[in-house]
Order: C-alpha cells, then structure tokens, then sequence
C-alpha cells in the first residue's frame, strides 16, 4: 500500500497522540485495581479498588499521606476492606451520584463512580495543562466524590478530605492534615 502522506511532509498524529484514555502509570492502576476486584470477588472496581492500587502503584500518592501513621492507617484499613470488610458492599454497584456518567464498553468493568473519577481525573489533568492525568488527579477526584467507597476509606482512615483537596489544588502534594 502506498502511503498518502507527501514525501517530505511530517505525518499527522497517531492514534497514540490522539488517545484519550489513561496515562502508563493511571493504565497500571486500573489494571491493578481490576485484578483486586476479581480476587475480592466484587462484580465491579470501584472508587475503595483504584484507591488501594493507586496507594500502592504510585510514589507521589503515597507522599501525600505522609508516609507515617496515617499511611500505615490507610492501608491497614484497606487491606481489611478487601479481607471481609467489603463484603457489605458485594452484590451492589458503587454510584455515588456525584457524577453522572455513562460508561462505554472500555470501562464496562468500573463501577459508575469509578468511571466518573476517571473522567474528573482527566478533567483535571487537562485544567492543569496536562495531556494526561497522573496518580495525583485522580486522587484528588476520588477525594472530591465525597460519597463514594474511597472517600469513605479515606475518611475511616483520619483524611480530612477537605484539607486533601486544598493541599492537592495548591500543588503541595505531601503530608495532608489528619481529620479531628
């Protein structure tokens, strides 16, 4: 087949360039909350799934939370979701309703509120000026849905979410304030 592109002209973008979805490093992330999900025996990933792998897939994320006592919180109480904990939430969809989105067949595995903290995460990665989000943004997306299983983990855990959002939108991206 020959090509359309005339000699000596630089080729448009590529369907990599135009790509809308995750970043590498958020790809992981889904991948790895997808792989908790089946090992928990949940129907769906929700918010609790991607917010587990991203504390354990993404540096920055774990920097937030000051890399002491209140890490070690979050974890603890997210390895015990995912041990007996969760099953409260089995047999139901997570959807906060704090963002209504639909999901396409790519996402088909998220539940609704995980779909719509991809899609704020994305929002906000390019607000910033970024092409695609990173761990960061969607952090501070499952932290805005204050309705949803990460938020309640995160808040189980002593986060004050809205002192997460603050240090989050300000840049200040470590030692968040425990909640009181």
């Amino acid at each position: 087949m020959q090509s359309r592109t005339p000699q000596g002209a630089e080729p448009g973008p590529t369907r990599a360039d135009i790509d809308t979805g995750p970043s590498a490093a958020l790809a992981s992330v889904v991948a790895g909350a997808r792989r908790r999900a089946v090992r928990d025996g949940d129907r769906q990933v929700d918010t609790a799934h991607l917010l587990h792998s991203l504390i354990e897939y993404e540096p920055q994320v774990r920097a937030v939370f000051d890399g002491g006592p209140q890490l070690a919180r979050l974890l603890g109480y997210l390895v015990q979701r995912s041990i007996g904990y969760g099953l409260q939430w089995r047999s139901s969809v997570e959807d906060s309703g704090a963002v209504p989105v639909l999901a396409t067949a790519k996402e088909a595995a998220l539940s609704p509120a995980a779909a719509g903290a991809m899609e704020a995460a994305r929002v906000r990665a390019v607000l910033r000026g970024a092409t695609l989000p990173g761990g960061l943004d969607l952090l501070a997306a499952l932290a805005a849905d204050g309705e949803s299983r990460a938020a309640e983990v995160l808040r189980h855990a002593g986060v004050d979410l809205d002192a997460l959002l603050t240090r989050l939108d300000s840049g200040a991206d470590v030692g968040c304030e425990p909640s009181r």
